[in-house]
C-alpha cells in the first residue's frame, strides 16, 4: 500500500525537485543547529558557572545566540518552502482527478459514483497534501534529529546511552501497536464520507419527490444513520489518537526519571559532571521529541495511504469511450449520421438491451422562400404552413 503512496507522490513531485533540496538543506542545517546548542550550554555550566568565568560565559552566549538566530532562520525558511511545495501538490493532483473524470464515460462515473468522486477529489486529496506537508516540516528533521541526538549522547557518556537501547524500542513498539489499529478505521472513515455524500446528493437532487410522497421522516432518518456510522468510526480514531499521545509521554517522563536518577549516582561518584548531564537529558528530550514527531507523521499515513489508492484508482482507469488518435474527417460535411447493426448492454449485463439497430438520420434542410408551398397546397400541413410563415415584418 505504501508504494501506491511512493509511486503517486513521486510522479507528481518531480517537478518541483528543486524546492525539495531546499527544504533538506535547510532543515539540515536547522537540526544541527538544535543539536549543537545542548553542548554548549554543557560548556557554560561545566567551564563557566562552575569555575565562576563570567567571561567566558558571555562569551560562549554570544554564540548560542548566534547559533540560535541561524535555526530560527532556517527552520522558517523550510516551512514557507514546504508548505509551498505541498500545496502545489495538492493543486496538481485536484487538477489530474479532474481531468481525467473529465475524460469519463457514463460506465466509469457509474461504477465509481459521483459522491466517491467528489470525496477523492477534494477529501482524499486533502489527506495526501497534509501528509507531505508534515513530511516536509517535520519528519526530515525527526530521523536528522534522532541519530544525532545518539551520537551526541555517547559523546556525551557512553554509559547513559545505553538507556537509548530500551527506551527507544519500547517507543516504536508501542506507536506501532496503536497505528495498526487505525489503519483499517481510517479506510472505513472514507468510505463513510462517500456514503454521507452520496445520500446528501440524493437529497438535494430530488427534495421535490421526497416532498410529494412524504418521504422526510424517512430520509431524515437514513441521514441521520450515516452520520452516527461516521460518528462511531471517527470516535473510535479519536480514542486510539488519545491513548497514543499520553503513551508516548509516559515513555518519555519515565526515561527522564531513569535517567536522573542513574546520572546523579554517577556524579556523586566523581564519573560525571553537572553539565554533562544536563546536556544528556536536552539529548535525550530531542531524541523523544524526534520520534514524536514521527508519530505525528504516523497518525497521519495509514489514511494518507488509503487516499492515496482511491486517487491512483481514477487516474489509473482507462475511460471506455475515447476518442481516436487520428479520427477520420470527411471533406465535405453533409451532416448524415448513420448507425449500422449498433448494440448497447449496461456493465455486467449478460446480454445486450438493443442489438441489430439500423438508422439513418439526415437534417432537416431550410427551403428559400422563393420554393416555399403554396397556402392552399394540398401537400402543405398546418405546421409546415406554421413553419414557413415569414417573420413579422417583413
Amino acid at each position: 500500500m505504501t508504494s501506491v503512496l511512493v509511486k503517486l507522490l513521486r510522479a507528481h513531485l518531480r517537478p518541483y525537485q528543486r524546492p525539495i533540496v531546499l527544504i533538506v538543506l535547510f532543515q539540515l542545517v536547522s537540526t544541527i543547529a538544535s543539536l549543537y546548542l545542548p553542548g554548549l550550554n554543557a560548556q557554560i555550566i561545566d567551564q563557566g558557572v562552575i569555575t565562576g568565568d563570567t567571561g567566558y560565559i558571555v562569551r560562549t552566549g554570544v554564540v548560542m545566540l548566534g547559533v540560535t538566530a541561524l535555526q530560527i532562520v532556517c527552520s522558517v525558511t523550510a516551512v514557507y518552502f514546504g508548505a509551498r511545495t505541498a500545496m502545489a501538490l495538492g493543486r496538481d493532483l485536484r487538477e489530474s482527478v479532474f481531468v481525467t473524470v473529465e475524460s469519463f464515460a457514463a460506465q466509469e462515473v457509474g461504477r465509481f459514483g459521483a459522491p466517491s468522486l467528489i470525496t477523492r477529489s477534494t477529501n482524499d486529496i486533502q489527506q495526501v497534501q497534509m501528509l507531505v506537508l508534515l513530511v516536509f516540516t517535520m519528519m526530515i528533521t525527526a530521523p536528522i534529529m534522532c541519530f544525532g541526538g545518539i551520537i551526541m549522547a555517547l559523546r556525551q557518556d557512553v554509559y547513559l546511552s545505553s538507556l537509548l537501547v530500551v527506551i527507544v524500542p519500547i517507543l516504536l513498539v508501542c506507536v506501532v501497536l496503536i497505528i495498526s489499529r487505525m489503519r483499517p478505521l481510517f479506510r472505513s472513515m472514507q468510505l463513510k464520507i462517500d456514503l454521507i455524500n452520496q445520500i446528501l446528493r440524493e437529497q438535494i437532487g430530488g427534495v421535490r419527490v421526497i416532498r410529494a410522497f412524504v418521504k422526510d421522516t424517512h430520509e431524515q432518518q437514513r441521514f441521520d444513520g450515516a452520520s452516527a456510522d461516521l460518528m462511531d468510526v471517527s470516535i473510535r480514531v479519536g480514542r486510539l489518537m488519545a491513548l497514543m499521545f499520553p503513551t508516548v509521554m509516559l515513555v518519555m517522563n519515565a526515561s527522564s526519571v531513569a535517567v536522573m536518577w542513574i546520572g546523579g549516582h554517577r556524579i556523586a561518584s566523581g564519573d560525571m559532571q553537572i553539565g554533562t548531564l544536563t546536556a544528556f537529558l536536552s539529548y535525550l528530550l530531542q531524541i523523544l521529541m524526534s520520534v514524536m514527531m514521527a508519530t505525528f507523521m504516523f497518525v497521519l499515513l495509514p489514511r494518507a495511504e488509503v487516499s492515496a489508492e482511491r486517487i491512483t484508482e481514477v487516474l489509473d482507469t482507462v475511460p471506455s469511450v475515447r476518442a481516436p488518435a487520428e479520427p477520420h474527417v470527411r471533406t465535405r460535411h453533409t451532416g448524415v449520421v448513420e448507425l449500422h447493426e449498433a448494440s448497447f448492454s449496461y456493465p455486467g449485463a449478460q446480454e445486450a438491451v438493443l442489438h441489430g439497430a439500423s438508422l439513418v438520420a439526415r437534417p432537416v434542410r431550410q427551403l428559400p422562400s422563393w420554393g416555399r408551398p403554396a397556402a392552399g397546397s394540398r401537400h402543405c400541413s398546418t405546421s409546415s404552413r406554421d413553419w414557413w410563415t415569414p417573420p413579422t415584418g417583413r
